[in-house]
């Protein structure tokens, strides 16, 4: 990485924590640090299970554990097994808790316009815009992609929402036994690989690869969930894909796809797919693609 980059993420950083007081043990001038107050926010006023708190946080189990403590001990907050699974631990506001949310929200909303109140209005516009980028792109940067076995219920997700998902789109609907193969057993390895994307734990995209043969794969079951368009997953995807592919020795990946998926139609080509002729019998296929990729990966 190059090192300008890195200090000017470490000089944002800086600037970024002194500015919304995130140094001082007393948040929002209250009684506790910042740590604390984000917890009681994301809590809410319906609650959350403490597993799924942990995974939005991108916090160490242990370390959450303290923070409920904390605030059980100051009775704000109430931590205890699931109405509905009693293996499952939850956390929930007491009175005291959702009063000191409502106060924090307040001078959050207090924080902000003092902030942007020093700043003139084409200067606020400009602030506003580059701080939606910023989050758009740390985003990005939380997503996770890695191989995921299709039985994975994480996989078993992406796959129903992608057939769902085709079957609203598609003209006639979508009838995954109308459409060429892509099984489980195709999508394991060595025959192939199936990715998943994760975003705080919960499954947002995925892209399949099958090896049919030693010189050609097929990309397939390219998918990503609504929320997660817009960070450029699918590229990622794609680019994932395509580096597997090529350290397996293949040089030509192919895919089709339908007319409806215009979004899709235009991120292949703008990754370098050409449109070919017709090289299976695909049920809902209107565009045939391919690309020539370069040899394997080295190691620098």
């Amino acid at each position: 990485m190059h090192p300008e980059l890195v200090d000017g993420v470490r000089r944002f950083n800086r600037t970024v924590t002194q500015r919304i007081g995130a140094l001082d043990d007393a948040f929002l001038s209250r009684t506790r640090p910042l740590g604390q107050a984000r917890v009681l926010w994301e809590i809410g006023e319906t609650g959350r299970d403490v597993r799924d708190l942990r995974q939005r946080l991108d916090l160490d189990s242990g370390y959450l554990s303290r923070l409920l403590r904390s605030l059980e001990r100051d009775g704000l907050v109430r931590v205890g097994p699931s109405p509905d699974d009693a293996r499952v631990r939850t956390a929930s506001l007491t009175e005291a808790g959702l009063a000191e949310r409502t106060t924090l929200d307040r001078l959050s909303d207090d924080a902000a316009a003092t902030l942007l109140a020093p700043l003139s209005g084409g200067q606020r516009t400009r602030l506003v815009a580059a701080m939606a980028e910023v989050e758009r792109l740390l985003t990005a940067s939380a997503v996770e992609v890695a191989p995921c076995p299709p039985g994975h219920p994480d996989a078993r997700f992406c796959l129903r929402a992608y057939f769902a998902e085709l079957a609203e789109r598609f003209e006639d609907g979508f009838d995954p036994a109308l459409s060429t193969s892509a099984a489980d057993a195709e999508m394991t390895p060595p025959a192939g690989v199936l990715l998943v994307a994760t975003l705080h734990g919960e499954p947002v995209g995925c892209g399949a690869l099958k090896l049919p043969g030693p010189a050609v794969a097929e990309v397939k079951r390219m998918w990503v969930a609504p929320s997660a368009r817009g960070l450029g997953l699918g590229r990622r995807l794609l680019s994932e894909l395509e580096a597997s592919a090529s350290d397996a020795g293949v040089r030509t990946l192919r895919l089709e796809t339908n007319r409806a998926l215009a979004e899709a139609i235009g991120l292949y080509r703008a990754a370098g797919f050409r449109e070919v002729a017709p090289f299976n019998d695909e049920h809902y296929a209107d565009h045939w693609f391919e690309k020539i990729l370069p040899g394997p990966r080295t190691l620098a």
